[in-house]
């Protein structure tokens, strides 16, 4: 099954409702910190109402231990969502074992870390806007990939 993967997340409500979404599809959350906000799941919680119980949830103290570990260890594919692809995600062939990372609400990600992604999607807009909430962004791609 496809993984979820969040990139020093910004804001604790978008956390939460990705929890949600990734305990519905069953699937495993992968938190890469430092959060910008504190992580703990009592703040969490608001928005992830009890689904936080059921949630496969994995903590990672830097990027690199996540690539290390998730990544190159388990011979995965790094599937980067961004507004900067060019790869539309409703064309994409996603595979069992993909993790999708999502980067942080206020930038994205680094440079170093997008050039690391096999492969980098997008959602498609209209009117010419920046981008979606990174919790609705998730739930799209995430639906498609299961």
């Amino acid at each position: 099954m496809v993984r979820i993967a969040l990139f020093q997340p910004d804001i604790a409500g978008n956390v939460g409702t990705i929890i949600r979404s990734c305990v519905c599809f069953d699937v495993e959350l992968h938190i890469i910190e430092p959060c910008g906000f504190p992580l703990d799941m009592q703040r969490v919680k608001r928005s992830a109402l009890d689904y936080i119980n059921h949630a496969k949830i994995f903590r990672h103290a830097s990027f690199v231990d996540f690539f290390r570990d998730e990544i190159l260890q388990k011979n995965q594919r790094l599937i980067l969502a961004t507004t900067k692809a060019d790869k539309d995600y409703r064309q994409f062939s996603f595979e069992e074992s993909d993790v999708i990372l999502f980067g942080k609400e206020s930038s994205g990600v680094p440079s170093d870390v997008a050039a690391l992604a096999h492969h980098k999607i997008f959602i498609p807009m209209k009117n010419q806007m920046r981008s979606l909430n990174i919790a609705i962004a998730c739930g799209i791609i995430l639906a498609r990939a299961v």
